[in-house]
C-alpha cells in the first residue's frame, strides 16, 4: 500500500468505541484499509504489527490491554469474554465490536457516553484540550465533563502496573456508571 493510502487511516479499532485511545505516533504498517477512518484490526493484526514494528508498539497494545481488561464489563457493549488480558489483546482488542479504537489524530469530544484517554503530557499539551482539565499530579489529568484522562504513555516504565492501578482507579471512581 502507498504511504499516502497509510495516511488515510486515522486510527485502529471500532466505529462505535467507546473507550478511544489517542497517541501521537502511528505504526509504520500496510493497512489493507479500503477506506479513510477508522481501520477495525482482525484476529492476528496485532502481533503482525508487533512484529513488523518492533517492541514499542508491542507494549503499547499490552499495556491497553491490561488496562481495560480489568474494566470489560462496565462499559456499554463490552463484555468479560476472555479469561486474561493476553486473550482479550488477541482475540478483542481494537477489532469489530470491541467497542475499543485507537486515534491517531487529535480527540474529538462528540460523544457524552465515550472515555477519551490521551497517551503522554507532553502531547496532551500539544492539543486544544478544554480549560477544564485538572492535574491530578505530574502525570495524570481528568476532565469530568469531556470525560478526559491524560495518562502517561503506554510503555511499562511509563505506565507500570502500579500506574495501571492507579489509573484504574481513576476511572472508576469518576467514569463508570454507578
Amino acid at each position: 500500500m502507498a504511504d499516502k493510502e497509510f495516511r488515510k487511516i486515522s486510527g485502529l479499532g471500532d466505529k462505535n468505541a467507546h473507550i478511544n485511545v489517542y497517541i501521537q505516533n502511528r505504526p509504520s504498517f500496510s493497512f489493507e484499509a479500503q477506506q479513510q477512518g477508522l481501520y477495525p484490526l482482525q484476529k492476528g493484526e496485532i502481533y503482525a504489527i508487533g512484529q513488523a514494528c518492533g517492541n514499542g508498539w508491542r507494549k503499547v497494545f499490552n499495556v491497553y490491554a491490561k488496562l481495560l481488561f480489568p474494566l470489560l464489563g462496565h462499559f456499554n457493549g463490552v463484555d468479560q469474554r476472555c479469561s486474561t488480558w493476553q486473550q482479550y489483546r488477541d482475540e478483542e482488542l481494537l477489532q469489530p465490536g470491541s467497542h475499543t479504537a485507537l486515534w491517531f489524530t487529535p480527540p474529538k469530544f462528540e460523544q457524552s457516553d465515550t472515555l477519551h484517554i490521551i497517551m503522554g503530557r507532553t502531547y496532551a499539551k500539544s492539543l486544544n484540550l478544554p480549560n477544564t482539565l485538572e492535574w491530578i499530579n505530574q502525570e495524570f489529568a481528568i476532565d469530568l465533563s469531556q470525560r478526559i484522562v491524560v495518562c502517561p504513555y503506554f510503555d511499562y516504565r511509563q505506565l507500570s502496573n502500579h500506574k495501571i492501578l492507579f489509573m484504574l482507579e481513576i476511572i472508576t471512581q469518576h467514569f463508570l456508571k454507578k
